[in-house]
C-alpha cells in the first residue's frame, strides 16, 4: 500500500510539471532554416539572408504568456545568433541572441530557442544579430497578441498589417562589414526596402524599371492595425500614407495616448503600430512612403521607400507627387517635440488587468546613475572604433553570463564608469555592475552628427526626458514623471540627451547598445549585470540543458549530430515521452 501511495504521489506530482509546463501556457513552435538567397530588391541581384527561404522572415505570432520554440537550422557560412529585439525574456538572458549571454550557432548547426513571451503585449521585430547580419535581412515581425480576458484599448481592428522598413546596400554585409574594417564610412545607403521590397516607380528617372514594390491590398470603410519596424542599418525613416492619418496606439509593449500623425519618424530599431481606417475615396491607389531623415534630401532623393496601398475597388493606379516629408529643414525641435507627444497610456491595461499607470515611476527614489556618452568614431590601437563613455566594447570569447555560470575569471570586468572617461578611449569587456531590485537612471548624451537610437535587452525602460545641449542636473527639473512611454528602444537627436528609468527587476546579462549597425559593430555597446546573490528559480532560470559552449569552456562542447537534430516541436513531445517513459518505470518498479 505505501508502495502504491509512493507510486501515486509521483506520478500526479509528475503530471503536475506536465500540466505546468505544457497545458498552462501553450506551446507555439517555429522551424527556422537560415540560409542565403540570390534576390534583387533594388534591380541588382545580390545575397540575402532568408529564413525558410523567404525575405524577410516569417512573422511570429504568439499570445501573450505563450511559451514559444524556435529551432534555428544555420545552413550560412559563418556563425549566428537570433535576436528578439524587445522580448524581455523573463528570468532567461540565456535566450537573448546576443554575444554578451550565448554562444553563437556554427554552420550546419541547429539550436532551439525556448522563452516565455512573459506578461508583454505589443510589436517587435527579431534578427541575426552577429557580424552586421542585419544588413542582408534575417529579419521578421513578432506579434504578441493580448489574452482574451484581457481588454484592448481601442476596437478590434478588421485586419492585422506589419511592415519592415529601413536603408538598403546592393553590397552584403560582408562587404560592409569589411568597409568599416578597413577604417571607412558606409556612404550612403543606396535605397530604402519595405518588407523586403523596392520602391514603386513613381519617378521614371529615380527609380528603374522593372523593380518589384509591395503592395498592401485593403478593403474601403476598414480599420487595420499597422506595425511598422525600422530594421535597417542607420538611417532614420519618416513613414506616410498618403491622404490618411496615423492613429498611433503601440510602441514596442506599451499603449499610447492615442493621437493622429500625417506622418511619424521611426528611427533604427523601433517598432510602432497605428491604426489606419480605409476612408478615402478609390479614384486610384495610395502611396506608402518611407524616406531619410536628418539628410540632405537633393542628395538622398534615391534613398526612398515607396509601397503601394490598394484599395479592394481602386479605379486606378498611384500617380503624381509623392506626400511630403516634414518641412522642418530649418526646425530642429520638430522631430524633438512629435517624440516628446508620444505618452503612455495610464489607464489602458497592458498584459495584465490593471491599469499600465499603476506602476507609478515617477515616485521611485533612483539608486543609480549613469551617463554614457558617444562622440564620432576614434582610432585606437590602430582601428576605427566607436566609444560609449570612452571605452570601445570587445565581445568577450566566453559570454558573460556563461562565464558566471562556469566562474571563468577575467572574462570581463565589472567597471563601467558611471561618468565618461577623461582619459584616451580605450577597448575593453567593461560591464555596468547592475543592482537587483534597484532603481536606474540613464542618461544618453549623443555628441555624434547623427541620430543614435539605444536598446536595452531585458526590460522596457521609461523615457522621461529629452532635450539638445548637454544633460546637467538641474535637466531633471524637466522630466515627465507620469506618462513617459515605456519602450526598449529611444532615440538620441545629434547634441541632444535623452534619459530613461530602468526598474533592474530582470535577473540577467543585458546588452546595451546603439541600434545604429555600423556604430554597434564598432563597440558602442555595453552590457548591464543584474546579479540575485540568492540563486534560486524565482529569479533566474537554470542554463538551459541545450547550451553551447565556446571560448574557455570550448571543450565542453559535445559534436552535435546533424542528422539527429530535432525541430522545435518535436522537442516538446521528446519531453511528453521522456514523461511516459518515466512513468512507465515507475509502474515497473512499484507493481
Amino acid at each position: 500500500m505505501a508502495r502504491y501511495s509512493l507510486f501515486s504521489f509521483l506520478v500526479v506530482h509528475i503530471f503536475l510539471l506536465l500540466g505546468f509546463s505544457i497545458a498552462d501556457d501553450p506551446w507555439v513552435n517555429y522551424d527556422f532554416v537560415v540560409s542565403y538567397i540570390t534576390a534583387s530588391p533594388l534591380g541588382v541581384p545580390q545575397q540575402v539572408i532568408a529564413i525558410n527561404g523567404k525575405f524577410p522572415g516569417p512573422t511570429i505570432n504568439v499570445t501573450t504568456n505563450n511559451n514559444v520554440g524556435v529551432n534555428v537550422k544555420n545552413k550560412l557560412d559563418e556563425h549566428l545568433l537570433i535576436h528578439w529585439s524587445g522580448i524581455q525574456q523573463r528570468r532567461s538572458s540565456w535566450q537573448d541572441g546576443v554575444l554578451g549571454t550565448n554562444c553563437p550557432i556554427p554552420p550546419k548547426w541547429n539550436w532551439t530557442y525556448q522563452f516565455q513571451v512573459k506578461d508583454q503585449v505589443g510589436s517587435f521585430f527579431y534578427f541575426p544579430s552577429l557580424n552586421f547580419q542585419r544588413a542582408s535581412g534575417g529579419f521578421g515581425s513578432f506579434i504578441i497578441n493580448n489574452r482574451a480576458i484581457i481588454s484592448i484599448p481601442f476596437d478590434t481592428p478588421d485586419g492585422d498589417i506589419t511592415i519592415a522598413i529601413g536603408d538598403w546596400y546592393t553590397r552584403n554585409h560582408s562587404a560592409l562589414r569589411k568597409t568599416l574594417d578597413a577604417g571607412k564610412d558606409l556612404g550612403m545607403p543606396d535605397g530604402v526596402l519595405i518588407n523586403g521590397k523596392g520602391p514603386y516607380r513613381y519617378n521614371d528617372t529615380l527609380v528603374p524599371d522593372g523593380i518589384d514594390y509591395e503592395t498592401i491590398t485593403v478593403h474601403p470603410g476598414q480599420t487595420y492595425r499597422i506595425r511598422v519596424s525600422n530594421v535597417g542599418i542607420s538611417t532614420s525613416l519618416n513613414f506616410r500614407i498618403q491622404n490618411h492619418n496615423l492613429l498611433l496606439a503601440e510602441t514596442e509593449g506599451s499603449y499610447t495616448v492615442q493621437q493622429n500623425y500625417t506622418s511619424l519618424d521611426i528611427h533604427v530599431g523601433q517598432t510602432y503600430s497605428f491604426l489606419v481606417t480605409m476612408d478615402q475615396n478609390a479614384s486610384s491607389d495610395y502611396y506608402m512612403v518611407a524616406s531619410a531623415r536628418f539628410v540632405n534630401e537633393t542628395t538622398w532623393q534615391r534613398v526612398i521607400g515607396v509601397a503601394i496601398l490598394h484599395y479592394t475597388n481602386s479605379k486606378g493606379k498611384a500617380s503624381g507627387p509623392l506626400p511630403d516629408p516634414p518641412q522642418d529643414q530649418f526646425d530642429k525641435t520638430f522631430s524633438m517635440n512629435q517624440a516628446r507627444s508620444i505618452r503612455w497610456n495610464v489607464s489602458a491595461s497592458g498584459a495584465r488587468p490593471n491599469p499600465q499607470g499603476s506602476f507609478r515611476y515617477g515616485s521611485i527614489n533612483v539608486t543609480e546613475v549613469y551617463v554614457l556618452k558617444n562622440k564620432p568614431p576614434v582610432t585606437i590601437n590602430g582601428r576605427r572604433r566607436a566609444t560609449l563613455s570612452g571605452i570601445s566594447f570587445v565581445n568577450p570569447s566566453t559570454p558573460i553570463r556563461l562565464a558566471d555560470q562556469y566562474k571563468v575569471k577575467g572574462a570581463y570586468k565589472l567597471d563601467f564608469p558611471t561618468r565618461p572617461i577623461t582619459g584616451p578611449p580605450r577597448m575593453e569587456t567593461s560591464v555596468i555592475n547592475g543592482t537587483y531590485r534597484g532603481f536606474m537612471e540613464v542618461i544618453l548624451q549623443n555628441n555624434e552628427t547623427k541620430v543614435q537610437t539605444y536598446h536595452m535587452s531585458g526590460y522596457a525602460f521609461f523615457v522621461v526626458g529629452m532635450d539638445y545641449g548637454e544633460w546637467t542636473e538641474n535637466s531633471r527639473g524637466t522630466y515627465n514623471k507620469w506618462d513617459g512611454i515605456a519602450r526598449s528602444t529611444a532615440q538620441v537627436y545629434p547634441g541632444a540627451w535623452t534619459a530613461i528609468l530602468i526598474s533592474l527587476d530582470n535577473v540577467g546579462v543585458w546588452n546595451l547598445r546603439t541600434e545604429n549597425l555600423d556604430s554597434w559593430y564598432l563597440g558602442q555597446e555595453t552590457y548591464v549585470r543584474v546579479f540575485n546573490p540568492e540563486p534560486n528559480n524565482k529569479t533566474e532560470f537554470p542554463m538551459p540543458s541545450n547550451a553551447l559552449f565556446c571560448g574557455a569552456l570550448n571543450k565542453l562542447q559535445k559534436p552535435q549530430d546533424i542528422s539527429f537534430a530535432t525541430s522545435a516541436k518535436e522537442s516538446k513531445w521528446g519531453l511528453l515521452f521522456s514523461f511516459m517513459v518515466m512513468i512507465s518505470a515507475l509502474f515497473s518498479m512499484f507493481a
